[in-house]
């Protein structure tokens, strides 16, 4: 017996020794994940892109982030990336409208586009709708959309299509975010001269 506490005081250390090293290996991990722009969705470690496009399908702004990121909070992020430059003055960055999907669906959202005088084509979610109704008439009005607009959305992914035809973009080779994303740009400045070509 007297041999015996030692030798399990030892094998509590080798223990919490083995403990730490595993939540310091945990921690490795997440930093060179968080570096990498990586995070954890259902299929894993992923990125996510989020795009502004034209009516053409053609890319106006790409923005990366880990693949458990939201859609909506990005809405404002990727709308301020946009530049469309004129044959004088400044870049465009106001378009006519900006139809999305419901994932994009907010009142933060709605508000941003009414005050740049935006156009909202942006259905509403049935949650959002119903505690909208819940409410009376403190839910305010409802909300609509032009539903001819909202069949063009689809641009969207047709522009995601052309872009994956990139090996490395559609399986992300690139270690660091800023390659990736410098990919993007190029795969869009690609498209881009294509279409100007063609038109010419």
């Amino acid at each position: 017996m007297a041999g015996g506490a030692p030798q399990a005081a030892a094998d509590a250390a080798a223990a919490d020794q083995a403990g730490a090293d595993r939540a310091a290996a945990r921690c490795r991990r997440k930093a060179r994940a968080k570096a990498a722009g990586l995070g954890r969705s259902r299929g894993g470690l992923s990125s996510k892109v989020h795009a502004a496009v034209d009516s053409a399908g053609l890319p106006l702004a790409f923005v990366l982030t880990p693949g458990q990121a939201a859609d909506c909070p990005q809405f404002r992020t990727v709308l301020e990336k946009v530049r469309i430059p004129g044959p004088v003055g400044r870049p465009r960055t106001r378009p006519d409208a900006v139809a999305a999907d419901k994932a994009y669906s907010s009142k933060a959202n709605r508000a941003y586009l009414r005050k740049r005088g935006i156009k909202a084509v942006i259905p509403e979610k049935r949650d959002q709708a119903a505690n909208r109704k819940k409410k009376g008439s403190r839910g305010g009005w409802p909300v609509s959309h032009d539903t001819e607009l909202y069949k063009d959305r689809n641009t969207v992914e047709r522009c995601f299509q052309k872009v994956k035809t990139w090996r490395g973009v559609a399986t992300r080779y690139d270690k660091s975010p800023e390659s990736f994303e410098a990919g993007l740009h190029l795969r869009g400045s690609i498209m881009w001269l294509k279409h100007l070509t063609s038109t010419t």
